[in-house]
């Protein structure tokens, strides 16, 4: 149990410094960010930039992957290997895009909402079922991101989903949401270190095809997002390294409990992501949006204490 909590811990602050990497290298060039006014953004294309973090992360798990006996994993072992990099490859390429167009202190917690397809989806899959006090805290943890959604003057309306940036972030939540079923179906007849490397490889793969096929769709012509600037590669670094961390800690977590109430516990994240918001890109709002993420958390802790 220590050794899950202190995965839990490493994701919640992992996710959202990764999601702060992404985010300035996505921003359109010339935009600025920071109280100093200094510029921050890349202005590179989000799915080379999901591309490249796989390609490093796929890489970096070679020498760890040469001690695995691959011909003993049974076959169904590589289907949910397949659906793990499907899902997940889709699911990041569409949290990076979301990123590029909106806020951080919004896209964190609008997260919120993939505990629940987390935890249907497990139900079906894994036959994972909540218990009373467990649909409490989900209820509470996606009741927060009420405050967090809603702007000044402005009524919570399904009007809403119509921003590029939810719909995005919807999309992405809903991809990574079934995804990490199939991650804990890898877990179950692996381990958490080879499902990791399962989780960059094929994850890898299927975010080259999403670059593929976003390449031929805006011509031959483009050439956005394809050259580096040295400035950008510590930028890069960090993201590589925060969603490392953010991943290998979550298949840690889904090790040692339900998918459905992790998922609905990495949403402390919210927390982070809004102040880093603030303080980095200075989003407004932030009063409002502390509020909703205390919500969260009061449903996170139901979860802890009472499951």
């Amino acid at each position: 149990m220590f050794y899950t909590l202190v995965a839990l811990v490493v994701r919640i602050f992992a996710n959202p410094a990764a999601s702060l990497f992404r985010k300035q290298l996505t921003l359109p060039g010339g935009e600025r960010g920071g109280n100093d006014g200094t510029r921050v953004a890349g202005g590179n294309d989000p799915v080379v930039v999901n591309l490249v973090t796989y390609i490093v992360l796929s890489v970096a798990c070679v020498p760890w992957a040469l001690g695995v006996d691959w011909g003993a994993m049974p076959r169904e072992f590589w289907w949910n290997c397949l659906l793990v990099g499907l899902f997940g490859g889709i699911g990041n390429a569409y949290v990076v895009m979301a990123l590029q167009c909106g806020e951080l202190s919004v896209l964190g917690p609008v997260n919120s909402w993939k505990s629940v397809v987390g935890m249907a989806v497990g139900v079906v899959v894994l036959g994972e079922v909540p218990g009373l006090w467990g649909l409490v805290g989900v209820a509470l943890i996606v009741g927060g991101s009420y405050f967090v959604l809603v702007r000044t003057g402005e009524r919570f309306s399904w009007k809403l989903l119509g921003r590029r940036d939810i719909r995005y972030r919807l999309w992405a939540m809903i991809f990574t949401a079934i995804e990490a079923v199939f991650i804990k179906q890898v877990i179950v007849l692996s381990s958490t270190g080879v499902s990791f490397i399962v989780w960059c490889w094929f994850g890898g793969l299927m975010a080259a095809v999403v670059a593929l096929i976003s390449r031929r769709g805006k011509g031959r012509g483009s050439k956005r997002g394809i050259s580096f600037r040295k400035g950008d590669v510590p930028l890069y670094v960090g993201v590589a390294a925060c969603v490392g961390l953010s991943q290998y800690s979550t298949n840690a977590v889904f090790a040692g409990m339900d998918v459905g109430y992790a998922l609905a516990l990495f949403q402390l994240s919210a927390v982070v992501s809004v102040f880093l918001g603030w303080r980095v890109f200075r989003e407004s709002g932030i009063a409002r949006k502390l509020v909703g993420s205390a919500i969260m958390i009061a449903g996170s802790v139901v979860i802890i204490l009472l499951n």
